[in-house]
């Protein structure tokens, strides 16, 4: 018999517990090519990580950019960051929907807020889009 843990009004089983782990796991190994991008420049499994169509936007420097998945990699490539930190702050998972907040200091001098949306589809998850904030001139 499985056994059962309480979390406020529902009631979730370990296979339950386990399987949202597993999630959230599958969520992390999604993004961990954006981050190894960031530290790197090389942006081959960081592209991969994103749809065709995914949409990213934010600003720098008080400029909006509005770039496709492959408009973003071109300006990522060659731009390692070797120092740059990174901490997940959340990730919220509904099925097969989900985002994620990652927090970067120092990409290359700047401090980036990253919003991720994120969607599993054949069993594996990949980012549907992005928006950031620079933390400069905005």
């Amino acid at each position: 018999m499985a056994k059962t843990i309480n979390h406020g009004m529902t009631s979730r089983t370990a296979n339950d517990e386990a399987q949202s782990f597993a999630e959230y796991l599958g969520v992390v190994t999604a993004l961990q090519p954006y981050i190894d991008a960031a530290k790197t420049g090389h942006v081959e499994h960081m592209r991969a990580s994103f749809y065709d169509h995914a949409h990213i936007i934010g600003s720098m420097e008080g400029t909006i950019h509005n770039l496709d998945a492959d408009e973003f990699a071109g300006v990522v490539k060659g731009n390692e960051s070797p120092n740059v930190e990174h901490h997940l702050a959340w990730i919220d998972i509904s099925g097969p929907a989900a985002a994620a907040r990652v927090e970067f200091l120092n990409w290359n001098g700047f401090r980036f807020t990253d919003f991720f949306v994120l969607y599993k589809q054949d069993g594996k998850w990949k980012i549907s889009g992005k928006v950031y904030d620079s933390h400069n001139k905005n």
